[in-house]
């Protein structure tokens, strides 16, 4: 009997590649894709999606069952970040929430130390996010950015109203920055074209187009990030980008966490939004998905070795 052909589509474009990380500490590479996403028959898969765990350098407002997955370790966001090593996270996501000029108003020197001591004692590479403050970040930022020289950072966010500061502490010590977008393919390529005008290079850039969890809109971000990648390997230079999303956003949906009885076990059910999230991130395009619960990170790479074909 004949061999029926598979059909394939044949693109033009590809994601470029971004390293993150240095030697003589892990090094990761993410994006590669010529093709949309497990569709290995056309799409050659270079590097598999990377988890990052979650971090926090304040507990204040950080759920309880969260904290509960890690012990006394959350107590020490170094100590937090060697248990998701353990535990198999291939990046760490810093938040550095302290920073919150309206909250605690930690020093921007004080969380450059922070992730000074993550960077010597955390055998990952890092994301670090900072309180959402522009600009206090712009400050928080360049300290970072200074004390991780030549570790090539992940530093989050730029977006098209505030991306000149963040984007000079990118360039100044090779770091890589986060372009965000809020669920617009239009805005995703704008801010690309933005950080690439100001002279950061298209390998330096991981875009991040605003995941959407479970109950708030998650499949509109599917359909956002699914048109992203499309255009990426149709061909668009600006949308070629290594994308990031976050399943930890999960738990911003109300049904996720609320502690009512009639919405069933909360352990089980913030286990599975999370996972939820997370696959959809990860079928629409997701690169590099940001992680809470790590039984989710389990559950999440136990299914991308079977959509790869593993046993």
């Amino acid at each position: 009997m004949a061999e029926v052909p598979i059909p394939k589509e044949k693109w033009s474009g590809k994601v470029g590649e971004v390293r993150l990380g240095s030697e003589p500490g892990r090094v990761i590479i993410t994006g590669g894709q010529n093709g949309m996403p497990f569709l290995s028959f056309e799409n050659d898969y270079p590097h598999r999606p990377k988890m990052a765990g979650e971090v926090v350098d304040t507990l204040q407002n950080y759920p309880e069952i969260a904290k509960s997955f890690f012990g006394d370790a959350v107590s020490d966001p170094v100590e937090w970040g060697k248990k998701w090593v353990e535990m198999g996270a291939d990046l760490i996501c810093l938040r550095l929430l302290s920073t919150n000029p309206e909250e605690e108003n930690v020093p921007s020197e004080q969380a450059a130390e922070l992730v000074k001591r993550m960077l010597d004692e955390v055998d990952a590479p890092l994301i670090v996010y900072g309180c959402g403050n522009e600009e206090k970040d712009a400050r928080t930022m360049e300290k970072v950015s200074n004390l991780g020289v030549g570790r090539r950072l992940l530093l989050g966010h730029a977006e098209e109203d505030a991306y000149k500061s963040i984007s000079a502490a990118t360039t100044a010590n090779q770091h890589a920055v986060i372009g965000f977008s809020n669920l617009d393919i239009n805005l995703a390529k704008q801010i690309s074209i933005l950080l690439t005008d100001f002279g950061v290079q298209l390998k330096d850039i991981v875009m991040d187009p605003l995941m959407a969890a479970l109950g708030t809109g998650l499949e509109y971000s599917y359909s956002v990030n699914e048109r992203i990648r499309l255009a990426a390997l149709m061909g668009d230079p600006m949308l070629q980008i290594p994308m990031l999303c976050s399943a930890a956003v999960s738990w911003e949906a109300r049904e996720a966490t609320e502690d009512n009885p009639a919405y069933g076990d909360l352990q089980e059910r913030v286990l599975l939004w999370e996972v939820t999230t997370g696959l959809a991130a990860l079928i629409s395009g997701a690169d590099i998905l940001i992680v809470r619960n790590p039984e989710a990170m389990r559950m999440l790479n136990a299914i991308v070795d079977d959509m790869l074909g593993g046993d």
